[in-house]
């Protein structure tokens, strides 16, 4: 097959979008793109560790500092000053995860575990969370299908899913600190309590179907090593009461919130959550995703560490998110004005969330 058959133009996109639901199964790959993707980006394919440890340890120095201000000033307006800027700065500290997810081969010795010493556990968000998860989505047959933890068709369930899908992310932060410093202990010596905090609150998922397999591997003794000390932690975190008072606790506990909150927004734009739960092409895959590239600059606080080109990520997932908006300018540049890569890009986070709510107001048969 020539590269011309395997091209599909953005209008096409549109056609088969507009013509309804299961427009995703319609959807081939584009070679043409797929191939530039991979010939363009080479030599940008390094994982540059002077940036990943100065970012990631610089935004979280920032969001405990702001966060120490916000507990200690007696002003409420620069408290919350503080509080932003401690949630904008922890929030990107956290989602390294996300990198730590997709590293293969050894890259960047030490960064798992300096990040989990000082974002991950004391966050009660260890890496273990998202390591074997976030990859399961990425696997080719299982994007967008039952099997497929981090996927749900909320553009096509019904209008009120949408702000209890976002709004419940705010008890995240109790949530978790229940299960480090309760289940986690239980679970040591009630084997079922263990099986379900391992199957069902060991996972950073959205897909209330999905039941989590036995650690293998390296994984295993990392997962012990970080609910131990999640288990530690979140008791200090509770002992702290007794000692300092309730203010801290709650301070942080509303950051907390806050990040999840936002982490949740961005999640609710990642993709557009319109696949009935087909199999995908890469190229429809994509097509579901979402890039929000520059000019606007306000993407790069809900949706950092690389995020922000999202679906760009499910093109080249193992690609350093250092080096995403140089492959994003390579591909544009690159690829005609009706290319299917242009078909991903959109305007900003209040275009899709309209997008979405009108989806989900729309009859279904």
């Amino acid at each position: 097959m020539n590269v011309q058959q395997t091209q599909i133009s953005a209008a096409d996109i549109v056609s088969r979008r507009d013509a309804g639901s299961g427009w995703h199964a319609q959807i081939p790959d584009d070679k043409a793109m797929l191939r530039a993707a991979r010939d363009l980006t080479k030599d940008i394919a390094a994982h540059r560790a002077d940036i990943y440890w100065t970012d990631m340890v610089g935004s979280a120095l920032v969001g405990y500092g702001a966060l120490a201000g916000a507990i200690l000033v007696d002003s409420l307006p620069l408290a919350i000053v503080l509080g932003v800027i401690s949630v904008l700065a922890l929030y990107r500290a956290l989602l390294f995860i996300h990198e730590i997810s997709h590293f293969r081969n050894g890259a960047l010795p030490g960064f798992r575990t300096a990040w989990n010493a000082l974002v991950g556990v004391p966050m009660l968000t260890p890496s273990f969370m998202y390591e074997g998860v976030h990859t399961l989505h990425h696997k080719r047959t299982q994007y967008g299908t039952i099997a497929d933890p981090e996927y749900l068709p909320l553009a096509l369930m019904k209008p009120w899913s949408l702000p209890a899908f976002v709004l419940i992310a705010l008890l995240a932060p109790v949530a978790l600190l229940l299960r480090f410093a309760v289940l986690v202990p239980l679970g040591a010596i009630i084997p079922p309590i263990r099986r379900l905090t391992w199957q069902r609150l060991s996972a950073l998922a959205i897909n209330p179907d999905f039941r989590r397999k036995n650690p293998e591997g390296d994984l295993r003794r990392r997962v012990m090593l970080q609910e131990a000390g999640g288990m530690v932690w979140s008791w200090a975190l509770i002992g702290s009461v007794f000692a300092f008072g309730w203010k801290p606790l709650l301070v942080a506990l509303a950051v907390a919130s806050v990040v999840a909150l936002l982490n949740q927004l961005r999640t609710l734009v990642a993709h557009l959550w319109e696949n009935e739960g087909e199999a995908m092409t890469v190229t429809a895959q994509f097509l579901d995703s979402v890039n929000v590239p520059p000019p606007g600059r306000i993407a790069e606080l809900w949706a950092p560490v690389g995020l922000r080109y999202h679906a760009l990520h499910h093109l080249m997932p193992s690609m350093p998110y250092h080096s995403l908006a140089e492959a994003h300018r390579r591909l544009v540049a690159e690829l005609a004005d009706d290319s299917s890569y242009h078909g991903a890009n959109h305007a900003g986070m209040g275009v899709l969330v309209g997008r979405i709510a009108r989806n989900t107001m729309r009859p279904r048969s």
